[in-house]
């Protein structure tokens, strides 16, 4: 089960799925309700477990916002992995909007695309954040397609578990992530999950950049 990120859009995975199901997987992007501002984390969740159905062995991979909705899930339904793929991490009762300054993510962003001689303003540039290391053609159908709607609903709404689900979780770094960098994510993974996470070629999107490479990485955590 593949939970996309910010906009809630299945497309996020479409290169990742259909590699999945060459090996027998029963591979299923989720889309989320995300443009809906009456929909909150519980409704997020509630669309993954619909999805998942009656399915068993289930495998979760969560990106980057999904690092909020996927652990509900896994209070539902039996999980037998949860990845986190440059997620976000929260902890019990904090909110979307505070994950941001709570983990100093702003301070860490910035510094790193100094040590890259970009400025402040490339944090605006989606190209720059989020494309760069995307193929033209598929950053090209991703701008055709436009962004997908995100409402601030769910991001003021505390995450409502009182603690991390006992679920085998791993966590999965894009090594040239400009959103997270990867000295970031390290850090948050050890703060609150006391993790060491692993890393991957790839940028924040590495479901765009590089979906072979992530393909071989949840397949050798599946057998692992």
């Amino acid at each position: 089960m593949l939970i996309p990120g910010a906009g809630g859009d299945a497309w996020y995975w479409h290169l990742v799925v259909p590699r999945l199901q060459e090996r027998n997987h029963d591979a299923l992007a989720v889309s989320l309700p995300a443009g809906d501002d009456s929909a909150g984390w519980a409704a997020y969740a509630d669309a993954i477990v619909d999805s998942i159905g009656d399915r068993t062995g289930v495998i979760l991979v969560a990106q980057s916002l999904a690092g909020f909705s996927a652990p509900l899930v896994c209070e539902r339904v039996p999980v037998q992995l949860l990845v986190l793929l440059n997620a976000m991490v929260p902890r019990p009762g904090e909110t979307g909007a505070e994950w941001w300054s709570n983990t100093r993510q702003p301070e860490a962003q910035h510094a790193h695309l100094a040590a890259l001689g970009l400025s402040p303003e490339d944090v605006d540039d989606d190209t720059t954040v989020y494309f760069h290391d995307v193929p033209p053609q598929v950053r090209a159908e991703a701008v055709r397609r436009g962004e997908p709607a995100q409402s601030w609903t769910p991001m003021t709404q505390a995450w409502p578990l009182g603690a991390w689900p006992d679920v085998p979780t791993r966590v999965l770094i894009g090594r040239d992530d400009r959103l997270f960098p990867a000295d970031f994510q390290r850090r948050i993974a050890h703060e609150r999950l006391a993790i060491a996470a692993d890393e991957i070629e790839g940028g924040h999107l590495v479901a765009l950049s590089r979906p072979s490479e992530l393909v071989e990485r949840i397949e050798a955590y599946r057998i692992a």
